[in-house]
């Protein structure tokens, strides 16, 4: 069981490190860590937001988890290294095209919520954002026109193969839950979104068992926000699933507690190769002062033993045990208490 562990920049170190004791503390046969640099890290040290290095260590792997990249000191840079790029790169190298992203409001949070507490006790729900098409993707730059004004582009595109297999996805996953599908677009202005729903209805006559429904993205970030429980798994693409999959957050009540998964085809020894990560950012302006809320590391540690490494039951010890923190009044910062990020992380080490 090979893991990559790309810390990064931040709060990433602080928040990877509970979530590789909680690991450790299973005592997992074969399972053996090494760690590599990414992001404005591995820029200050390599020249590179993602060395070569790294990167062939993450195809070594047989999953990678990862912290966080963003470094203020690297605002200045040119855009291909800045170290963004890091988690760009590895998603488009390693073909992990498929964004899983639950959002789940804990039981004894439901205040933390932005929502009144009896619309954030029925969330849970995920999110299925595809990784590799869309405008982050497309070609972009910018140029001066005639009359010296300045002119910006960045081209949104999918092709269909890209629509079909990140459909497949969200539409097994929805078969293992409640069987619902929402597949958000904005068919309505786009001709990508148009192929979207096109390829989106096609996929569904494969899985007649779940019902399928599309929203426009706009109309989706207003019923997120006024029923959010009538969602069970939502698909859509990159730029549309990046700014909901936040806006879950909070949701249920903290970006603090949100992990993630991004999974491809690639298949090893125990399950699919995926990469594992917190859906917050690298937060410079605490990183380092031990505040961080390492939940969402956990979390995202515990979506790795399910998905690439097919141990159900640890993945399950872990949410149990995060959960009953919670529950037990464990706070971070994040949400209103004064547990510190180590402190959490022995907090959940013990009710494991």
């Amino acid at each position: 069981m090979k893991i990559a562990i790309f810390p990064g920049d931040g709060i990433g170190p602080e928040v990877t490190r509970e979530a590789v004791r909680v690991l450790q503390a299973f005592d997992l046969p074969g399972m053996v860590l090494f760690e590599g640099d990414v992001g404005g890290a591995a820029y200050h040290r390599h020249g590179h937001p993602l060395p070569a290095e790294t990167l062939e260590m993450a195809r070594a792997a047989d999953a990678v988890l990862f912290g966080a990249v963003g470094d203020p000191a690297c605002d200045g840079l040119e855009r291909h290294l800045r170290p963004e790029q890091a988690i760009l790169g590895l998603r488009a190298e390693l073909g992990l095209f498929a964004n899983l992203r639950p959002a789940t409001t804990f039981p004894g949070l439901e205040a933390m919520s932005a929502l009144r507490p009896e619309i954030a006790r029925a969330i849970d729900l995920l999110i299925v954002r595809e990784l590799n098409g869309d405008v982050y993707f497309g070609d972009k730059g910018t140029r001066t026109l005639d009359d010296g004004r300045r002119q910006g582009w960045d081209m949104m595109a999918y092709a269909e193969d890209e629509v079909r297999r990140i459909t497949h996805v969200a539409f097994r996953a929805a078969r293992g839950r409640d069987r619902r599908l929402v597949s958000v677009d904005k068919a309505n202005v786009l001709e990508t979104s148009q192929l979207w729903r096109d390829v989106v209805n096609e996929v569904a006559a494969d899985y007649p068992e779940v019902a399928l429904e599309h929203m426009y993205v706009d109309n989706a970030a207003m019923q997120l926000v006024r029923d959010p429980g009538r969602f069970d798994v939502v698909v859509t693409g990159n730029l549309f699933g990046d700014i909901l999959s936040d806006q879950a957050s909070m949701c249920v009540g903290s970006i603090g507690l949100l992990a993630s998964a991004s999974l491809g085809e690639r298949r090893t020894a125990h399950g699919t190769f995926g990469l594992y990560e917190p859906i917050h950012g690298s937060a410079p302006d605490i990183a380092g002062k031990g505040r961080a809320n390492p939940m969402a590391t956990i979390l995202s540690a515990a979506m790795m033993l399910r998905h690439s490494f097919g141990r159900e039951a640890e993945a399950v010890r872990i949410e149990a045990a995060v959960a009953k923190a919670l529950a037990e009044g464990v706070r971070g910062a994040d949400l209103g208490g004064d547990a510190g990020t180590e402190a959490v992380g022995d907090a959940v080490l013990e009710r494991l």
